[in-house]
């Protein structure tokens, strides 16, 4: 059923004032994209998303979660015992209280990823955090929900991720990358998408244009297909 994006956060309204996060599960597995691809890392995914990007491949995330503090869920990652933590969604930023979690686990010596749409402000994240922000291209269907403003936020440990579904969405990246001198900020990563896109073909046109930035594969579905909590 189509929903607008107020409706499709509406259970996140009624978190707002118990300082509890809306989380979809938590787990272990190993870091799939990003440059700690192939590290151990546990997740923490939250629910809900006020996006429908035509790649989605965590469409379970939309609905469904168990409303857990940021002790409960502290405990849950200690338990783990993985001190990488990559914090995803859905859309965490959507949920005030987990900038207040990643600033937590920062404290408690956690490395932090984070793992955001480019299309809510970053601007209330902790400094320690590494920011993955994924710049929405055309083929998603929601390239006017980019937060452009988020670019000049970016420290040189934060990432940039274009998913690339066409041509039109390489020149796309190719332009933001140049016009926003990306390379000077942040590190980039092109990912091809996976049903609609040649990861050649994205090789061969990053190789031709020397374009500075990191192609990469989703790890993870290489060794569990697309599957949930892996």
């Amino acid at each position: 059923m189509n929903r607008t994006s107020a409706e499709r956060i509406l259970p996140l309204k009624i978190m707002e004032d118990k300082g509890k996060i809306l989380v979809h599960e938590i787990y272990a597995s190993i870091q799939g994209e990003s440059t700690f691809s192939g590290e151990l890392c546990t997740f923490v995914r939250t629910t809900a998303c006020h996006l429908r990007c035509s790649y989605c491949d965590t469409e379970q995330a939309f609905y469904k979660g168990i409303e857990k503090s940021i002790s409960e869920i502290k405990q849950a990652i200690d338990d783990i015992g993985i001190k990488l933590v990559e914090i995803t969604g859905g859309e965490p930023l959507l949920q005030k209280p987990v900038t207040e979690l990643m600033r937590q686990l920062c404290d408690d010596g956690y490395q932090v990823l984070l793992e955001t749409s480019g299309a809510v402000s970053v601007g209330s994240v902790d400094k320690r955090v590494h920011i993955i922000l994924d710049i929405k291209t055309p083929g998603s269907g929601e390239v006017e929900r980019n937060i452009w403003a988020n670019l000049e936020l970016l420290s040189p440990i934060c990432e940039v991720k274009f998913v690339i579904c066409h041509e039109e969405d390489y020149r796309f990246a190719k332009k933001i990358i140049e016009d926003y001198r990306l390379p000077e900020k942040c590190k980039i990563l092109m990912s091809p998408e996976a049903q609609k896109m040649s990861g050649k073909n994205l090789a061969e046109w990053m190789i031709r244009d020397k374009l500075p930035a990191r192609f990469q594969t989703q790890l993870h579905k290489i060794l569990w297909g697309n599957q949930a909590g892996v």
